[in-house]
């Protein structure tokens, strides 16, 4: 217990400090520098006070390796990535920086395919390997392809919970690329999709749903037989609906992130269609 109250109390420290560094600067080599500061801090509190627990037990540590200390990792991780990503922006046209984000993508697509058994393993909350994976020198050299973890404290250190805070870290990135990409795409649209006819119409339930909604719908391939982009379906939705989406990749990472029910509304939907369908019957 003591670990988990004072873990939750030193990430929300550290969730303050970074936010007030975005505040203070929206440059992202500036924030990214300042944020990796803080992170370093942070994590060493962190694992100063997971040498010196002495009432660690083998559930504890499980947790510990698998969903406390990665989310610290992931946030280091991640700027560290967002100041080698922006110092090594190449100049030139938007088209040059659009080919470099696209690039960056791919890769981390491609740390997907390297590790899909893994991300498999974490995303569907399965628990067989954790005494193998997320123990302290409980590693099996046949699952070893990271050589990472032979130069690092043992002390504070499992064979996968840089693995977890890597995956953490990749899906905060792959939103900060696509949100980059948009932006570059909005800047260099000469010609905008056409406004669909004003209606009445207003969106009357939450962002959320809506985002939800529309990822289903483009996912299906149900606009223009799938070849019109998920950015060009979210903004008919806002003109028709007289909405503002906002970061909508970020929204959509926080339904993928839900512990219970990822499908909420569409859940609701079905539901709320069946009882219909089943009271049309009965009239």
């Amino acid at each position: 217990m003591a670990m988990k109250l004072f873990s939750e109390s030193l990430m929300s420290e550290l969730e303050q400090q970074l936010k007030q560094i975005h505040l203070q600067t929206q440059n992202p080599i500036d924030y990214a520098e300042q944020a990796i500061k803080c992170n370093i801090l942070y994590l060493e509190q962190l694992k100063t006070f997971f040498i010196k627990y002495k009432r660690l037990n083998k559930k504890e540590e499980i947790e510990f390796f698998r969903n406390i200390k990665p989310k610290f990792a992931a946030k280091l991780i991640y700027y560290n990535e967002i100041y080698a990503l922006e110092t090594n922006k190449p100049l030139g046209s938007l088209k040059t920086i659009d080919k470099y984000y696209k690039a960056e993508l791919l890769k981390l697509k491609s740390y997907f395919k390297q590790n899909k058994d893994f991300y498999r393993y974490y995303r569907t909350a399965n628990n067989c390997l954790d005494n193998i994976y997320f123990i302290r020198a409980k590693y099996d050299l046949k699952l070893m392809h990271d050589s990472l973890y032979f130069h690092i404290d043992h002390r504070f250190s499992t064979s996968h919970d840089y693995k977890v805070a890597r995956i953490l870290a990749n899906d905060a990135l792959k939103t900060f690329l696509e949100e980059q990409i948009a932006s570059l795409e909005k800047k260099s649209l000469k010609t905008s999709t056409p406004a669909p006819p004003a209606t009445g119409l207003k969106w009357t339930g939450s962002k959320v749903d809506l985002i939800e909604l529309i990822y289903a719908l483009h996912t299906q391939g149900l606009f223009n037989n799938g070849a019109l982009s998920l950015k060009d379906v979210i903004g008919f939705f806002e003109t028709v609906f007289h909405t503002d989406l906002g970061q909508f990749n970020r929204v959509f990472l926080e339904i993928r992130n839900r512990k219970s029910d990822r499908t909420k509304f569409l859940n609701i939907l079905k539901n709320k269609l069946i009882i219909r369908m089943d009271d049309a019957d009965e009239n």
